[in-house]
């Protein structure tokens, strides 16, 4: 009997189609690197705080993955690090890219925010240099060395990279560590005074919590029923207590690594969520049980949210990214001319003309016009985003908002040359600090810059 040709052709498209769907099924590969980024001693921590690093209580650690298969691979890394500004964000970017093989927009990285650690920035290192304090706001060389380091991890991991199949979504409620700066005084009036250490006062730890986002989040990346890595985010400043020249990755590095510990064989990452008006305030007087506490309770939210984990198959993932344009912050005290006169005066606290030597270094950024990069990594089921410096915690309820049928994992910390940067809201409440680089108006910027790599949404006409 003679096979019809038709059929012939019905089976080869068939076998085909059903062969390319296999492979699109395992055409997504992921590589976990880590290394060491602790800080030498007698090294500035925080950017100005005026005890240096005396003692190594735990290590410092970038850890993070290579996704490969989507266009060219996508690179997140998190580092146990205060921040990373203006050009040492491009060094570390540019280090990574050259590493993995990919670009600078593709390669997404956040610091954590612990005080006891440093703060990165080249612009400012070149302008304290060139008034006599080279070195002070940190080690150049053993910044090289750093990067050097965790390119060369993230290099070498690329030779042990895995296929990923399906990512995971869970979350899980934390209890007793965020609580929101702003608290309303018995006068009545507005102050953003509830800080890191606030438990010991208290009208502030029985103020109520305020706006946060109460669960923790993990997105999870799967071989089949294998689990790789779990990315773990929540929004609140990552101290306990700081500022005495003992260097740590602080409770949520330490949570980190119990979860490291309990999963040996699955990477953990941790990240800093949207945290620049979050701290442990509320529940936290800065005493080593304090930590204990706070370590514990991270810890057991991580269990929590790795036991909710809801699988997807990984179909696609697409990556966008749009130009954050922020405006510089220039009121009275940010005039350049001013922070040139603080950075040249001899007589003035060292810690000032750091803190001065920053705010030029954003200062020349901006004017040079060179944006923000706004990054989202699209799953489908799951989007990761990338926020600017101490983005405040309604820009994560906005995300959330926004894409209310999607599991959205908000990372602050990114670019962090912004400093804090307020919700519209917040600078309504008379927000400020020598730490914002950014005035009114930034949340109108961000809402449509998010808008744009969510949701896939045209730039917004107003943008100001």
């Amino acid at each position: 009997m003679k096979f019809p040709l038709s059929l012939f052709f019905t089976f080869v498209f068939s076998v085909c189609v059903a062969t390319c769907d296999a492979q699109s099924n395992s055409t997504f590969q992921i590589a976990t690197f880590s290394a060491d980024v602790t800080i030498p001693l007698n090294h500035r921590c925080m950017g100005v705080l005026p005890t240096k690093s005396k003692k190594i209580v735990d290590p410092l650690e970038a850890v993070g993955f290579v996704l490969i298969g989507a266009d060219k691979p996508l690179v997140y890394v998190a580092v146990d690090w205060c921040e990373i500004r203006n050009g040492a964000y491009d060094q570390w970017r540019d280090a990574l890219a050259a590493a993995a093989g990919t670009t600078r927009q593709r390669v997404l990285v956040s610091s954590l925010h612990q005080h006891d650690a440093p703060v990165t920035d080249s612009g400012a290192a070149k302008l304290l240099e060139e008034v006599g304090l080279k070195g002070e706001l940190y080690d150049e060389e053993f910044h090289q060395k750093t990067l050097d380091l965790v390119a060369a991890a993230l290099k070498k991991s690329l030779k042990n990279a895995v296929p990923v199949t399906h990512y995971g979504t869970g979350k899980a409620r934390v209890e007793k560590v965020a609580s929101n700066r702003r608290i309303v005084m018995a006068d009545g009036k507005v102050t953003f005074s509830r800080g890191s250490r606030s438990g010991g006062n208290e009208y502030h730890s029985h103020a109520p919590d305020g706006e946060i986002d109460a669960d923790l989040k993990t997105l999870s990346f799967w071989n089949g029923e294998t689990p790789i890595v779990a990315v773990h985010a929540y929004a609140t400043h990552p101290m306990s207590y700081y500022g005495q020249g003992e260097v740590s990755a602080d409770f949520v590095g330490l949570a980190r690594r119990k979860m490291q510990s309990d999963f040996p064989n699955v990477k953990q990452i941790y990240a800093s969520g949207c945290s620049g008006d979050i701290t442990a305030g509320k529940f936290n007087d800065g005493s080593k049980a304090s930590r204990v506490r706070l370590t514990d309770r991270i810890h057991q939210a991580m269990l929590s949210s790795w036991k909710n984990t809801k699988k997807h198959s990984l179909d696609q993932i697409q990556f966008r990214n749009t130009n954050l344009e922020l405006e510089y912050f220039d009121h009275a005290a940010l005039k350049p001319e001013r922070l040139q006169k603080v950075l040249s005066d001899k007589s003035v606290r060292t810690e000032d003309r750091i803190l001065a030597a920053m705010g030029l270094s954003s200062s020349h950024r901006v004017a040079s016009g060179q944006t923000i990069d706004f990054p989202c990594i699209d799953f489908g089921e799951a989007q990761l985003v990338l926020f600017p410096g101490e983005s405040f915690v309604g820009y994560q309820l906005m995300a959330q908002q926004m894409s209310p049928d999607t599991f959205v994992l908000s990372i602050g910390y990114g670019e962090c040359w912004p400093g804090y940067v307020p919700t519209n809201a917040a600078f309504a409440d008379k927000f400020h600090d020598k730490w914002l680089w950014v005035g009114p108006g930034s949340e109108n910027k961000v809402r449509a810059a998010l808008r744009e790599v969510l949701l896939h949404q045209a730039k917004e006409e107003n943008r100001k």
